[in-house]
């Protein structure tokens, strides 16, 4: 624990801060009340003389422990990081009090004082992380597959000096752009294709004296975590590894073509576009009449739901091809949308100069066989009504189904008879074989892509140092695919230099700390196991868990599993939020002052009310916020703790969560709402409303919402009798 005979509080009084409370009246509570060795205020501890102060008096030895009372610890970390030289904790009196309460208020001042004494608790009950230092780190990145998208990673990674081995399954590297007769333009003026040139790049990677390429592979098993991944492997002999950071990078398959029979699958002349770019590229002539369905089993809740955003451009070139290859032949396109983003609308337009390639919207279009003629009728079209094509062929343009998805894997049993790390393996693919309690293979957020966050985290799977790119993390096309592949790269290039410092990689970039287990007070419930988003945690052969460091995100949703509080961090615990419940100054029952306790999620929720701040947005004055982690981080013991103090309404503030989530810790908000749901014994054996808890969630956009909505319940509160254990 932090020494707080050797704790000093340094109290900002600029930004508005001392003309809204007295800084003073501040810095006595933390002495007298935090009984910290000292207390000092000063006009701007940003700035070179504040920060001077500080770390004179640490250098000293005056201090071990730095409580700074002032702007959001999200701003200013760069200025107020003093590495390992003394505990740190920020105190935000500013965007929660100075910019968002009514100057000189008695209740503004007592919302500063509580926060300085929570402040004092909490840094009390702190002490440093000791980073975990995996034994003999890898730099080297393993990347699996060797189409676009790998090989791009592959050579990205060892322009900046890494070692890679390159994992392709296939006797050749090159991937789907083997099969291509030309590609689609990613150069000026866009508006032909262009000669596909994979050749060359195939020539690179193997030219490349950093990148080790196994051909015909396939992976054994992948065990341990970032920066200790070892892997063993088969192509002809067994080989083994280490590596560092994993890149993914295992493209896609064509949806089975043989599933459209609405669209005529099962009729002759009735082709998908990979099997008609096959027939292309091998110089046959194409008929004279070609039509073209587009979106076939795209966008469709029987097939895929989804867009796969790149086949109205593959179309469109087959039926640009088609016209070169023969000048007579006249080709329809039916489409829903034509979706052909960015420089791509530059061929699109190319396209529509041509005299023999005819487009129109059309819905439900219906195939059928007459004699030896193809028909096609689609309905809505721009010509009105329904329109009917004679065809020599009609050309299915398929969507793509991400390789980590096999669909010929049986579910055995009903998927709410499964366990959460079950489903997440449902019909997956055979391809990492990781070494993982949680399963052997990469979870998907939705529809079968391994992203663990993508909007705020691109690349990053569920699974910390590894890391999805090209068509396998969504689907794109080639050009696109480059780019996603060196942002891969450079991500699993940030992992394996963080890990052998002992850093989190994201989304708590550089966070020292990680869970630590009393074991023995664990009951092996499994909890911590189950609920991990991670796979952060394994099990031995008696259900105890044995956490995998390296793999740990430090979002402490164990912490918040666990039903007999054994897993703390050492700058996060659940004694340390117990006592900043427990150290506000609740008023008296009769005073009619209610005190509300909001659990705030950092991530997003945080960032909202701060926000509301810097907008100037007035926030109730009765409300104390307490940043988590993670909601999934919440822990029951503190819901308990506050009702049994006195605090006469909770409100838990998390992401969204749902069919679409964006928890930055996938399932954290989620996790955290069963978990409320389960408080009402609680509530029912201390006889209060169940309506004394609110769970919300809040988007880092609803920041002009969150006063009104934290209004709403401090009204319904205040309508209440207030919580009959005040004062004990």
């Amino acid at each position: 624990m932090a020494d707080i005979t050797k704790t000093g509080a340094y109290i900002c009084s600029g930004c508005g801060i001392g003309d809204c409370v007295n800084v003073e009246a501040l810095a006595t509570v933390a002495t007298k009340e935090g009984k910290v060795a000292f207390a000092k205020t000063h006009p701007m501890l940003c700035g070179a003389e504040g920060v001077a102060l500080i770390k004179g008096d640490i250098a000293s030895g005056a201090v071990t422990a730095v409580s700074i009372a002032a702007c959001s610890p999200r701003v200013c970390y760069d200025i107020f990081d003093f590495g390992e030289s003394a505990v740190l904790d920020r105190i935000d009196i500013r965007e929660k009090v100075a910019w968002s309460q009514e100057p000189g208020h008695l209740e503004t001042q007592a919302l500063a004082e509580d926060y300085i004494r929570m402040g004092m608790v909490k840094i009390k009950a702190m002490e440093l992380p000791v980073p975990f230092i995996p034994e003999e780190p890898s730099k080297t990145i393993m990347v699996v597959g060797g189409g676009i998208a790998g090989m791009t990673a592959a050579l990205n990674a060892a322009k900046a000096g890494y070692k890679v081995e390159l994992v392709e399954k296939e006797p050749a590297l090159g991937g789907f752009a083997n099969s291509l007769g030309m590609r689609l333009p990613d150069k000026a003026p866009y508006d032909a294709p262009m000669e596909n040139d994979i050749g060359q790049l195939v020539e690179d990677v193997i030219g490349d004296d950093y990148i080790n390429v196994h051909l015909g592979a396939t992976i054994n098993k992948v065990s341990g975590g970032p920066g200790i991944f070892d892997v063993s492997l088969s192509n002809g002999t067994d080989k083994a590894f280490r590596a560092g950071a994993i890149v993914l990078a295992t493209g896609f398959n064509p949806y089975d073509v043989k599933k459209l029979t609405k669209l005529g699958a099962d009729l002759p002349g009735v082709v998908g576009s990979v099997e008609f770019e096959s027939m292309l590229k091998e110089g046959k002539a194409p008929p004279k009449r070609i039509v073209f369905i587009l979106c076939a089993g795209s966008r469709d809740d029987e097939h895929l739901p989804y867009c796969s955003s790149v086949c109205c451009a593959s179309s469109l070139k087959q039926a640009w091809l088609a016209r070169q290859a023969n000048p007579e032949a006249s080709v329809t396109v039916i489409y829903r949308d034509i979706r052909t983003t960015g420089n791509m609308e530059f061929f699109y337009k190319q396209v529509q100069q041509d005299p023999g390639i005819f487009l129109t919207k059309g819905e439900t279009p219906q195939v059928a066989r007459e004699g030896d003629e193809l028909s096609v009728t689609a309905e809505n079209t721009l010509l009105g009504g329904k329109v009917k094509f004679m065809a020599d062929m009609v050309v299915l343009a398929t969507g793509m189904v991400p390789s980590t998805l096999d669909p010929s894997v049986k579910v055995d049993k009903p998927e709410d008879q499964m366990q959460d790390f079950d489903r997440d393996q449902v019909g997956k693919a055979s391809i990492l074989k990781l070494d993982y309690r949680q399963g052997p293979e990469v979870p998907d957020l939705k529809l079968g892509f391994p992203d663990s966050h993508f909007i705020c985290f691109p690349y990053e799977t569920r699974r910390t140092g590894i890391y999805a790119a090209g068509t396998v993390r969504h689907p794109m096309d080639a050009s696109v695919a480059k780019n996603d592949a060196i942002g891969a790269a450079m991500k699993a290039i940030q992992c394996v230099e963080m890990v052998p410092r002992g850093e989190a990689v994201h989304p708590r970039a550089r966070d020292l700390s990680h869970p630590e287990f009393a074991m023995e007070r664990c009951t092996q419930c499994k909890r911590c196991t189950v609920e991990c988003p991670f796979g952060a945690i394994n099990e031995d052969e008696k259900t105890n868990p044995i956490p995998v460091k390296s793999r740990c995100r430090r979002c402490a949703t164990c912490m918040g599993a666990c039903p007999v509080q054994i897993i703390n961090f050492k700058n996060y615990s659940i004694p340390m939020v117990g006592a900043m419940i427990k150290a506000i100054d609740m008023p008296d029952e009769d005073e009619e002052r209610p005190r509300v306790l909001a659990f705030i999620c950092e991530n997003d929720a945080m960032p909202a009310l701060e926000m509301a701040g810097i907008n100037r947005l007035r926030i109730n004055p009765v409300v104390r916020f307490v940043p988590l982690r993670c909601m999934g981080s919440l822990n029951l013991q503190w819901i308990a703790d506050a009702l049994s103090s006195g605090w006469d309404g909770i409100m838990l503030l998390g992401c969204k969560h749902g069919d679409d989530y964006q928890c930055h810790n996938v399932k954290g908000s989620e996790l955290a709402t069963i978990r409320a749901s389960k408080v009402q014994e609680t509530l029912d054996r201390l006889m209060l409303e169940s309506e004394r808890i609110l769970v919300d969630a809040v988007q880092i956009s609803d920041w002009q919402r969150l006063p009104k909505m934290i209004d709403g319940f401090v009204e319904q509160i205040s309508e209440m009798e207030p919580n009959p254990y005040k004062g004990f």
